[in-house]
């Protein structure tokens, strides 16, 4: 499981793209100054994203593999219950009591004690949750868990910044000049810093194990875990 979805990098980059081929064939005026909503398919595949991602997290991984255990494994940080049954033909939707604290981009684990199915948040309107993946199965409120799966703060921000500041230089900076886009380069830094934040133990990873000795806790001692700036961490330029 990567620690960024394709829905994750989407939500980074298409905001920021524009489209000039209309889709089909179109008789009368259109308007070809459009901000994108979903990537271009035709331009960048979803095994090209899959890639770019897992680019994202070996970067990630190679970054803080000083202080923790890598890969990062998911966890589920947040549990509550469906407000009403799941029906695949007439309510293919998860309601739930509250909609915090999902967002475009979770994922989602139903579960009955019999079967345990992983879906997709697409769209959060209210308590109803509309996902990705389509609804197959019948779930009863009454014994249905649904659980938020995911990674610590910043993984999935920094996977999907990186993954997206990629594409978007690989794709598109590279047909203008200067051939070094600005906006990649801007997401490339506020990973960084967030990155950076880990590696001086401003921010700490819940519920991953620390690399470092057994029955010892290196916060004891010092705040910042490793030293010097130049030592730990990599420039928010890079």
């Amino acid at each position: 499981m990567a620690y960024s979805t394709i829905t994750h990098v989407e939500q980074v980059l298409a905001k920021a793209l524009t489209s000039a081929s209309p889709d089909g064939y179109e008789t009368g005026l259109v308007d070809l100054l459009a901000i994108g909503e979903s990537l271009d398919t035709n331009n960048i595949p979803e095994s090209t994203v899959y890639q770019y991602i897992s680019f994202a997290d070996n970067d990630i991984n190679a970054d803080i593999s000083t202080m923790y255990i890598t890969p990062v494994l998911p966890k589920a940080d947040y549990e509550t219950r469906l407000y009403s049954d799941i029906d695949s033909l007439h309510s293919p939707y998860i309601i739930v009591p509250s909609p915090h604290p999902f967002s475009v981009g979770d994922t989602i684990i139903l579960t009955d004690g019999q079967r345990t199915d992983s879906y997709t948040v697409s769209e959060v309107d209210g308590q109803v949750i509309s996902t990705v993946e389509q609804m197959l199965f019948e779930y009863q409120s009454s014994d249905t868990r649904v659980l938020r799966v995911g990674y610590p703060y910043p993984l999935t921000q920094c996977s999907a910044r990186l993954a997206a500041s990629y594409i978007y230089d690989k794709y598109f900076a590279s047909q203008s000049d200067p051939n070094v886009s600005e906006y990649g380069k801007f997401l490339r830094k506020q990973s960084r810093q967030d990155i950076n934040n880990v590696l001086d133990g401003i921010i700490t990873l819940h519920g991953v194990q620390r690399r470092s000795r057994k029955f010892y806790n290196p916060n004891l001692l010092d705040r910042h875990s490793l030293h010097g700036f130049n030592q730990s961490t990599r420039s928010p330029e890079e």
